[in-house]
């Protein structure tokens, strides 16, 4: 498995030509992904854990192609998996990929604690508004308003999405030792893979 390291994915950052907000964001996600994993060690066997730093090379390569695809000329999800690929990341690209929408949605492999790095990376994403955590309640009303478009298909789609994301997180907080509301306060106490970059923003009403 080809995984690249934090220096080669910020080289990625800006070979694409990545926004700074998106950047911030990625990097949120990517500290999300890696507190997940080492919390996960704790209650879960070790064969059965995600590998720590393929959660966060996709967390931070997880919107690799959202700049170009801003004007909505492009799947972000699909063209950053391309990338992926085209760089030798076969694995990577399957979890930027799913960071939207996941494939295969599996409660009886969660309730064994049993979690990849697609369902890290997908469930962090959904933590994280611009460099804010949030809950996911907050991030669904946010998804709807600037990407549902007043469309009722579309707030049905975006819906069915978020209530799996619900679900996976009732399944996966049964393996952490603290609650979905203590994401930030963790993440902001965390010493992991990611040193540097912008702050954690931790809004305790959301």
């Amino acid at each position: 498995m080809s995984v690249p390291s934090v220096r080669e994915c910020v080289r990625l950052m800006d070979q694409y030509s990545m926004l700074d907000n998106i950047r911030h964001h990625s990097l949120v996600v990517a500290r999300v992904a890696d507190l997940l994993v080492l919390c996960l060690q704790k209650s879960v066997p070790d064969q059965a854990l995600p590998d720590r730093n393929l959660c966060v090379s996709g967390a931070l390569l997880h919107d690799i192609a959202k700049t170009p695809c801003l004007d909505g000329s492009c799947n972000h999800a699909l063209e950053g998996a391309a990338i992926c690929r085209k760089q030798g990341y076969g694995e990577l690209s399957e979890i930027v990929e799913q960071h939207v929408i996941i494939k295969n949605f599996t409660p009886d492999r969660y309730q064994k604690g049993l979690f990849s790095a697609r369902e890290i990376v997908y469930y962090a994403d959904k933590r994280v508004r611009h460099s804010e955590i949030v809950s996911l309640e907050a991030r669904l009303a946010y998804i709807l308003k600037y990407y549902g478009k007043n469309n009722a298909r579309l707030h049905r789609l975006i819906r069915e999405n978020f209530e799996q994301c619900v679900q996976l997180e009732g399944f996966l907080f049964t393996f952490l030792d603290f609650r979905p509301e203590q994401l930030a306060q963790q993440v902001l106490e965390q010493e992991g893979l990611l040193s540097v970059g912008q702050p954690v923003k931790n809004k305790k009403t959301e």
